[in-house]
């Protein structure tokens, strides 16, 4: 529950309100100052004056919405003026950043008439590339979009009406789906006749509703021809003819297929809802409270499927699903409009999206709760980050197909580029998941019991990434995968208990053999493997998996023991590395090393880390550019530990003369080949680094779990290099999805192995 003061307090603490102007190009030096204005600013703007449409190229208008209004129907408080709406549009303002990463400017037009708002807003078209019209009373928004449209050459979307109409209008067609209900013949009763709902109405009949199969319902009762009492022209087209009987709600909703309240809480009864057809859909979308509660309208139908506008019931409808992505999707085509195709391929996109499974990341959002395409899942959540692409390259491909485009994208890397944009992870993770479709391997999964395992192997079987090989008990994992409601996920995967498998006896031998001489007597042999991680272990090194991904319930050192003890080196290498792939938030991939293995390694040891990460590199098609990181950049700070690292820069050189590698480099220095290229031109660095060793464990380990929870970087790892056998180590907190992305790196690498080809 959130308190009052709460609220206050989150607006008012620290910074003012919700939002700040941050510039995007460096203002550090007299030289950035000219170049941002005068007089290096005078370029760009001759160039505009010249060709109009280059304001996209040298300004922000591209990607800068306008979100405006003049608080005459705010949220569920009404007319409270545009100071008091300032909050809301704010909030808005947040929301398409968050979601879509729009600018905003939030405008609050002190002017109630219509043709008032209409000239302030023309007269913006110059600084915007869309413009958000918001929280403006019906009939007066209608009046104030259609104008706006016929002038204005970007997009203008009043959210209140079309926001709401294409995210339920998602709904209806999986609801009609779901309970088996032809669009076309369905009765559909509208409670409400302000902006949402005739848009809701108007959106219906694009979908396929036939206009005389909705019943239109006021304050007053059945919108009817002939009616006298507030009727506007709005309303008109879904009067019904008044020789009909139906009067009230209840008249209207009895036997009626779809009831959709836009409206106000307790204008539904439970006796309406049971006089409903078979298999009805109720949305009830009135904010806070709906028009029927939903454990109400449950109560008298088992076979409904309810919709509301609040999260804490299935089936939110909430327009957040919508205007950031519609938007995000006419911006980048520059569209001139946002017109009835474009919301038709919004409506249709998020309701494909339903039927995909749904990612982790999207369940830990909600509390853990799972969801799965049915009664209770008929829309995705707003926090699934793939509605940015789905729905925006379906808005775009609409734009284009319909003539509002005024530039045309390549849809397949317009969807690589949002997702980037999104801070999904990158090209290189997703061409890894590929390569391990193309010829999955047997992996072992030591921790077979545990939910996130489950989960994500039902992703790895679903997607050909694996063969999953789980150890454990068969019926603990069996009521494990039913709890889980993981469907036949028990046949499509090889349960092994370690101490039954036809093999026990001869690992057993095949370890006390290994370990004989070091203290190991044959029936301690015996006990270690009746331990899964070891046991999982002896199966990749006997050629019964080709590789095990492990770590969720133990300690590094537990998981990576009996690698080295069971597994061994490689001939070639000394010492295992740990590295991390680093997906940053903009696109970039930087490699930390070594963040989890050698915990104070000496020279030596450093130039043999910096030589495995980079031939590990290499195999993503990346040419490694190694930094040796320290406090000093070329002996700037004497101290041991900068000499360690200048000389481990020396020894790899002497090994590999080809390498683009140097240091010792201050990590700030590394990342920027500016300053590189300025202060140290004899560098042998072409560019910014993108694999960073650390001198030792504290910083590499410091250094990735800073970017990963502050950075918002995504990592991949640790990836445990020098070993013979690919051997995967997950960090405790690791979500499903790292465990299918690392699952994938573990088959690509036991391909390596066999067809000795590059990973990518």
């Amino acid at each position: 529950m959130i308190r009052k003061q709460d609220a206050l307090d989150y607006h008012e603490l620290g910074r003012r309100g919700k939002i700040e102007v941050v510039p995007s190009k460096p203002l550090l030096t007299q030289r950035d100052l000219a170049l941002a204005y005068t007089p290096g600013v005078a370029e760009p703007c001759l160039a505009i004056a010249k060709d109009p449409d280059k304001v996209f190229d040298y300004t922000a208008r591209g990607n800068l919405v306008a979100v405006i209004t003049n608080g005459t129907a705010v949220l569920g408080l009404g007319d409270i003026g545009p100071e008091a709406s300032k909050p809301v549009m704010e909030g808005k303002g947040c929301l398409f950043k968050k979601f879509a990463d729009i600018d905003v400017f939030d405008i609050e037009l002190n002017v109630k008439d219509p043709d008032a708002v209409i000239a302030a807003v023309a007269a913006l078209e110059p600084t915007f590339g869309g413009i958000n019209l918001e929280d403006i009373k019906a009939p007066e928004c209608f009046y104030i979009e259609q104008e706006l449209r016929k002038r204005m050459k970007i997009p203008v979307f009043h959210d209140d009406q079309h926001g709401t109409a294409i995210i339920s209008g998602a709904a209806l067609l999986n609801a009609l789906a779901i309970q088996q209900k032809a669009i076309e013949k369905v009765r559909v009763v509208v409670n409400g006749a302000g902006a949402a709902a005739i848009a809701c109405a108007t959106f219906y009949v694009s979908l396929g509703v036939p206009v005389e199969n909705i019943t239109l319902v006021d304050s007053v009762g059945v919108v009817a021809t002939g009616r006298a009492e507030s009727m506007n022209s709005y309303k008109l087209k879904f009067a019904r003819p008044s020789s009909e009987k139906a009067r009230t709600l209840a008249d209207a909703i009895r036997g009626a297929d779809v009831f959709l309240g836009c409206s106000k809480a307790g204008t539904v009864t439970k006796d309406m809802v049971a006089s409903m057809a078979d298999r009805p859909i109720v949305f009830a979308l009135a904010n806070p409270d709906p028009e029927i509660g939903y454990h109400e309208a449950r109560s008298v139908r088992t076979d409904l499927i309810m919709a509301t506008g609040r999260s804490d019931f299935p089936n939110q409808v909430n327009n957040v699903l919508g205007f950031p992505f519609i938007f995000r999707g006419a911006l980048d085509v520059r569209a001139r409009e946002i017109n009835e195709p474009m919301k038709i391929a919004a409506a249709r996109a998020l309701a494909a999206l339903a039927k995909q499974d749904v990612p982790e990341a999207v369940a830990q959002a909600y509390g853990g709760n799972h969801f799965h395409f049915g009664a209770d899942y008929i829309i995705p959540k707003p926090f699934d980050s793939r509605v940015l692409w789905w729905v925006a390259p379906a808005v775009a491909q609409a734009a284009m197909e319909s003539g509002v485009a005024r530039v045309k994208v390549n849809l397949d890397e317009y969807r690589e580029t949002l997702k980037r944009r999104a801070g999904g992870s990158p090209a290189v993770l997703r061409r890894i998941v590929s390569r391990a479709k193309e010829s999955p391997r047997r992996i072992v999964f030591p921790e077979g019991e545990q939910p996130r395992v489950l989960r994500a192997c039902r992703q790895i079987v679903d997607e050909g990434i694996a063969m999953p090989v789980l150890l454990g008990s068969e019926r603990e994992i069996a009521q494990r995968i039913d709890e889980l409601d993981l469907g036949d996920l028990g046949k499509r995967v090889e349960v092994v208990r370690p101490r039954k498998f036809e093999s026990y006896e001869r690992y057993v031998d095949a370890f006390w053999a290994m370990r004989q001489r070091k203290g190991v007597s044959r029936e301690f042999a015996r006990r270690v493997m009746g331990r899964r991680n070891p046991f999982g272990m002896m199966m990749v090194k006997m050629g019964d998996a080709d590789g095990l991904v492990s770590g969720l319930t133990l300690s590094f050192p537990e998981t990576i023991r009996p690698a080295l003890q069971i597994i061994g080196m490689r001939p070639e290498v000394k010492r295992a590395t740990g590295m991390y792939i680093m997906f940053l938030k903009n696109g970039d991939i930087k490699v930390f090393a070594d963040a989890t293995v050698n915990i104070d390694p000496d020279a030596e040891t450093l130039a043999e880390i910096a030589i495995q990460v980079s031939d590990a590199v290499r195999e993503f098609d990346i040419v490694p550019r190694v930094a040796m990181i320290s406090f000093s950049n070329f002996g700037s700070a004497q101290h041991p530990e900068s000499e360690k690292v200048a000389k481990a820069v020396q020894l790899v050189i002497a090994r590999r003369p080809e390498l683009e590698i140097d240091g010792e480099l201050q990590a700030d220095t590394a990342l920027s080949f500016e300053e590189i290229k300025e202060r140290f031109p004899f560098s042998r660095l072409k560019d910014a680094a993108n694999v960073l060793i650390f001198p030792n464990l504290a910083a590499g380990n410091v250094a990735y779990k800073l970017m990963s929870s502050l950075g918002g970087a995504t990592a991949l790892g640790p990836v445990l290099l020098g070993v013979q056998a690919p051997i995967t180590v997950l960090p405790r907190n690791a979500t499903v999805e790292t465990i299918v992305n690392m699952t994938a790196f573990t088959v690509t690498k036991a391909q390596g192995l066999f067809g000795r080809r590059s990973v990518l």
